[in-house]
């Protein structure tokens, strides 16, 4: 991104405002847009008709709600920004587009096997490059959202598949350099939990923890709509904290996580079965399936168990308003809630348990990922300097 001038920037001040109204809340009037912002009916139409011929917004008649002078919402312009969202699973990755709504369309995707990381990264670079070059004009950033443990835009540990210590830059070579699009990187749950407070389940509280099962465990603090990422972004391992059983070893090098004793793969070895090659899977295999015998419900119990012990702590250390729980959490959660919920308030301080924070689902589920990517795009495309440089490259 070129470098704007302080007056730029201050311009545009006001619309990254107004478009932080409209993704918060899709279909807002203009009339409520202002009165969110606190201006008057004059300078919300100076400010839209502005933004309509930088080609940021839009607006199409509202509903029509009894007698009363009709209202217009606020919508993407169809010329607008656009963000490229990527989601780096452990058996697939996943790409789609989004527009200043915030809604992901997933354009493309691909399974992959074996252990070798570069024929995977240069797939979706490809993936990338193809549908940059369709929106040369308004793709502004590419944003990656990876099962492991990232800092700044390197991966440092991806444990499914043994990759350590790689440079994620090449996911955007086939995007020229002067075209000054961003590349953002973050871990899934970390993002999956800046989805859920910004327009999911925790959406309306302050401080809100967010826990994703899939192959291990991860999750994210969020104060007041931002993770806490920590000194370089690797915040949020919580799977590798020592809440499990010290006898067994972590392939991240570690005794004792709560990755081992929280997903398919603790569920396999309380059922006395070999370790699956996916455990996400494998969890839906035990909770689709008609009859349980004996052995599945009590897995299920052990692992609620360690579960909800474990949500106990964290909720003792962090004090969040809500909990909210994605990928394979909520059903481990509810394949043995009695169990899961005795964990969770025998862990808890004696004050905390007569109205402990409450444990919902999240409302993207498996999805977060990709939404918070899209969030974290979009906060980088909408911030002032990044709207003044929108309009210079496009001569507005």
């Amino acid at each position: 991104m070129a470098r704007q001038a302080p007056q730029a920037v201050l311009r545009w001040s006001g619309a990254a405002q107004l478009l932080e109204v409209v993704r918060t809340e899709p279909g807002i009037t203009r009339a409520a847009a202002a009165q969110r912002l606190g201006i008057r009916s004059g300078g919300a139409t100076e400010l839209v008709t502005r933004m309509r011929q930088a080609r940021l917004l839009d607006e199409t008649p509202a509903p029509a709600q009894g007698r009363g002078r009709p209202t217009t919402m606020l919508v993407p312009h169809d010329e607008g920004p656009l963000v490229l969202a990527a989601d780096l699973r452990a058996a697939d990755w996943r790409l789609a587009l989004a527009g200043i709504d915030g809604v992901p369309h997933v354009v493309t995707q691909a399974k992959y096997a074996g252990r070798r990381l570069a024929p995977v990264l240069d797939q979706l670079a490809d993936a990338i490059g193809k549908i940059y070059r369709r929106n040369t004009k308004r793709i502004r950033a590419v944003a990656v959202a990876v099962a492991g443990t990232v800092s700044d835009a390197r991966l440092v540990q991806f444990t499914p598949r043994g990759w350590n210590d790689v440079d994620l830059s090449v996911l955007t070579a086939r995007i020229p350099e002067r075209a000054g699009v961003g590349l953002l990187v973050g871990n899934d749950a970390t993002l999956a939990g800046l989805a859920e407070a910004r327009s999911g389940a925790a959406r309306s509280a302050s401080t809100a923890l967010y826990l994703m099962v899939a192959q291990g465990i991860g999750g994210a603090l969020v104060v007041n709509g931002e993770p806490l990422t920590g000194a370089h972004g690797a915040a949020g391992e919580y799977g590798h904290m020592p809440l499990g059983d010290p006898a067994l070893v972590c392939p991240c090098g570690a005794r004792g996580c709560w990755d081992l004793s929280v997903d398919g793969r603790a569920l396999a070895r309380h059922r006395g079965d070999t370790a699956p090659k996916d455990p996400v899977a494998y969890v839906h295999t035990l909770v689709d399936h008609p009859r349980r015998d004996a052995a599945t419900v009590r897995a299920f119990e052990a692992v609620a168990s360690t579960l909800g012990r474990g949500i106990g702590g964290l909720v003792n250390l962090h004090d969040p308003e809500v909990v909210t729980l994605g990928g394979a959490a909520a059903m481990l959660k509810a394949a043995a809630p009695s169990a899961f919920d005795d964990a969770y308030r025998e862990a808890l301080m004696a004050f905390r348990k007569e109205t402990p924070p409450p444990v919902c689902d999240a409302e993207y589920g498996e999805e977060g990922p990709l939404h918070g990517a899209v969030a974290l795009a979009l906060d980088h495309v909408t911030a002032p300097a990044a709207l003044a440089d929108w309009v210079q490259r496009h001569h507005l």
